[in-house]
C-alpha cells in the first residue's frame, strides 16, 4: 500500500483552514425560519396584531364605551368613523383595538399557562412511568374523553360568565391534550441511551429531566401548544357569543358577533367585521405554527 504523503505547504494550508461551524438545533430551527418567507409574513402579521391590542389606547379614534343612538349601524366610512358603528352608536375600530386586548388574552393566556401544568404533568408521567403514570394519564383521560367546546361551555356554565372564568375553563380544557403530547414524547426518550448513561453516572431525576428530557421534548410541546392559540381564540370568542365569557359593555370580537347579528340585514358589512377579525387572526397563528413544525422537524 502506497504511502499518502502531504507536502509541508499542503499542511501549513490545511492547518489554517478555517473550522467548520456546527450549529446547534435551536439555531438550525432559526436557520429554517429565517428562510420561511410565508412564516415570517404571517409571524409579522401576528406581531401587529398583538401590537395593535397593546397600543389600543393609542391608536383608536374614539371612546370604545361612547354611545350615539343617532349614529347606529353606520356604513364604512361615515364621517370619522372608520369602520362603522354598531347597535348602540359606538365606533367599531376602537371598539376592535380595544377587543383585540380582550380576546387575544383569553386566546394566548389559557395555552400558556397549559402547557406550564400539562406539560410538566405529562414529563413526570412519562419520566416516572408505573403507577404514577397511570394515575395522572386516567385522569387525563377523563377530560380527554369529551369534546373540547362542550367541555368549555359545561365548565363556564357551572361557574358564570366572565374573563377569569372563561380562560379558567379554558386552561382546563387544553391541559388534558398538552399533557397527553408531553407523555408521548418523554416515553419515547426516557429508555434512550444518553438517558440511561446519564442515569449510571448517578445524576438526580431533577437534573436529567432538565438537561436531557426537557430539551428533547420541549419542541413537540411548543408546536402543539402553538397550534392551540387559534384554537383558543375560537373557543374564547365562542364562549362570549354565548354569553359565557366577557359581559356587555366590554368590547370582545366575540360578544360584538352577537351583539351585531340582529343587525346583520340592516348592515351586512358591519356585522362581519368581528368575525373577519378572528378568521385572520386565527388563520395567522395558524400558519405560523405550521412554519414552526416544519422548522422545528429534524427529519427535514
Amino acid at each position: 500500500m502506497a504511502n499518502i504523503t502531504m507536502s509541508p505547504a499542503d499542511a501549513v494550508a490545511v492547518q489554517g483552514a478555517p473550522a467548520v461551524r456546527v450549529r446547534s438545533y435551536w439555531q438550525n430551527v432559526g436557520y429554517r425560519l429565517r428562510y420561511d418567507y410565508l412564516t415570517l409574513f404571517f409571524g409579522a402579521m401576528v406581531m401587529l396584531i398583538l401590537l395593535s391590542a397593546v397600543f389600543a389606547p393609542l391608536l383608536a379614534p374614539m371612546d370604545p364605551y361612547e354611545s350615539s343612538l343617532i349614529n347606529r349601524l353606520k356604513p364604512i366610512g361615515y364621517k370619522d368613523f372608520i369602520l362603522g358603528t354598531d347597535e348602540l352608536g359606538r365606533d367599531i375600530l376602537s371598539r376592535m383595538l380595544y377587543g383585540g386586548r380582550i380576546s387575544l388574552t383569553m386566546g394566548i393566556m389559557p395555552v400558556l399557562v397549559a402547557t406550564l401544568v400539562g406539560g410538566t404533568l405529562g414529563i413526570v408521567a412519562g419520566f416516572v412511568g408505573g403507577r404514577t403514570n397511570m394515575l395522572i394519564m386516567r385522569v387525563v383521560d377523563v377530560f380527554y374523553a369529551f369534546p373540547s367546546i362542550l367541555l368549555a361551555v359545561a365548565i363556564s356554565g357551572a361557574m358564570g360568565g366572565g374573563v377569569v372564568n372563561g380562560m379558567l375553563s379554558l386552561t382546563l380544557v387544553f391541559i388534558p391534550p398538552l399533557c397527553r403530547v408531553a407523555e408521548t414524547a418523554t416515553s419515547q426518550v426516557r429508555n434512550l441511551d444518553f438517558v440511561e448513561a446519564a442515569r449510571a453516572t448517578g445524576a438526580k431525576t431533577f437534573s436529567i429531566i432538565r438537561v436531557h428530557i426537557l430539551g428533547n421534548v420541549l419542541g413537540p410541546i411548543l408546536v402543539y401548544s402553538s397550534s392551540m392559540v387559534s384554537v383558543s381564540i375560537l373557543l374564547a370568542s365562542g364562549l362570549s357569543f354565548l354569553g359565557l365569557g366577557v359581559t356587555p359593555p366590554e368590547p370582545d370580537w366575540g360578544l360584538m358577533l352577537n351583539t351585531l347579528r340582529q343587525a346583520i340585514y340592516i348592515n351586512p358589512v358591519v356585522c362581519a367585521i368581528p368575525g373577519v377579525a378572528i378568521l385572520i387572526t386565527s388563520i395567522c397563528f395558524n400558519l405560523v405554527s405550521d412554519g414552526l413544525r416544519s422548522a422545528m422537524d429534524v427529519r427535514l
